[in-house]
């Protein structure tokens, strides 16, 4: 059944442009729950005759809605309201700690477990030597069945014995802790890129949709190397809190 149209308005007299106006109510109606998570967005070409606006304004709204994480276009499904947005703060915690928090069913495929000496996460742990065996993890994690994160994690030689059966049913963090080993500290930076087809296919988000990237390097009280990700997630799907104290 295709969307019902929403009661939009446009008021061409006014200094505001007419695609902001058209992405502010679009916006109010998925932050009222009028458009609900998972509901369709009304036709392009049926929102440009109807509210008769060029199909490039219709275009620049929705598209101003998708970097912002409200809506989000997928091959063959067209335009929807984002499911939940995964909201993250910016402190030492696990994406599967964070997930349980907020409700929803965290799942963990792990695509590879291996141990050997890589050059990338030895570079990244700050270890001298990289023979050293280490352990490299790649993981998708879904939230509800929906993948939301490729997680790939370095460990140094000492906890090169986790074992991948671990790795599916609970975080990474956890499995840690249930040995004794937590993080205290840490070196993290977050950006975006556009993902490659690799990372598009096994997040399932199309052309053009960004995706977060996040390089962390987690560090016991007295400095010892933990662990080393480097992880993207799907840009729609999130929003980063940041606290500034200024005491």
């Amino acid at each position: 059944m295709a969307p019902q149209p929403l009661p939009l308005v446009l008021d061409r007299g006014s200094p505001v442009p007419l695609y902001h106006q058209l992405a502010e109510q679009l916006a109010a109606a998925v932050r009222t729950g009028v458009l609900l998570p998972g509901d369709g967005l009304e036709n392009e070409l049926a929102m440009m005759d109807r509210l008769d606006v060029s199909r490039a304004t219709v275009r620049r709204a929705i598209q101003q809605l998708v970097a912002q994480g409200l809506l989000v276009r997928r091959r063959g499904r067209g335009t929807t309201v984002a499911d939940r947005l995964v909201h993250r703060k910016v402190e030492l915690t696990s994406l599967y700690d964070d997930l349980v928090g907020a409700g929803r069913e965290p799942r963990t495929e792990v695509l590879q477990h291996r141990r050997g000496a890589d050059t990338e996460g030895a570079a990244g742990l700050g270890l001298v030597d990289d023979d050293e065996a280490l352990l490299y993890l790649e993981r998708v994690r879904y939230a509800d069945d929906e993948p939301i994160a490729l997680l790939r994690n370095w460990l140094p030689p000492a906890l090169a014995d986790i074992d991948a059966t671990a790795l599916e049913g609970d975080g990474l963090y956890a499995v840690l802790r249930a040995r004794g080993v937590r993080p205290q500290v840490a070196h993290q930076t977050i950006s975006a890129r556009p993902p490659s087809a690799r990372e598009r296919r096994l997040l399932g988000i199309g052309r053009g949709q960004p995706v977060l990237t996040m390089t962390r390097l987690a560090l016991a009280a007295d400095g010892t190397p933990i662990e080393y990700g480097s992880h993207c997630y799907p840009a729609a799907a999130y929003n980063i809190t940041v606290m500034i104290d200024e005491r």
